[in-house]
């Protein structure tokens, strides 16, 4: 994994843009259909992956961790964080937002 990976196909340069592989863009589309209806919010890919950087952040996301679109246990993990982005920011996670 390269420094600036945090999670297999995320990457994290030093002035905090995110960019991703078009595998892991695949699983934060599919992830994002998985989120809205137990989130209630209109969550997109931008929601999922600011909700994957905070789970790494708080250690509940090994940055080794293969990541699949349909994984239940990994909506659930997500889920309290893409609740977060919509009641603490507002559903705003970058700068064009």
């Amino acid at each position: 994994m390269r420094e600036d990976e945090i999670l297999p196909g995320v990457f994290i340069n030093s002035a905090g843009e995110a960019t991703i592989s078009r595998e892991m863009g695949d699983v934060l589309f599919a992830l994002a259909l998985e989120l809205e209806e137990p989130a209630g919010f209109p969550v997109d890919v931008e929601h999922v992956l600011a909700a994957m950087v905070m789970a790494v952040r708080c250690g509940e996301l090994d940055p080794g961790q293969a990541l699949v679109g349909s994984d239940p246990q990994l909506v659930m993990q997500l889920l309290p964080h893409v609740k977060t982005v919509f009641r603490d920011f507002g559903g705003v996670v970058g700068k064009d937002d």
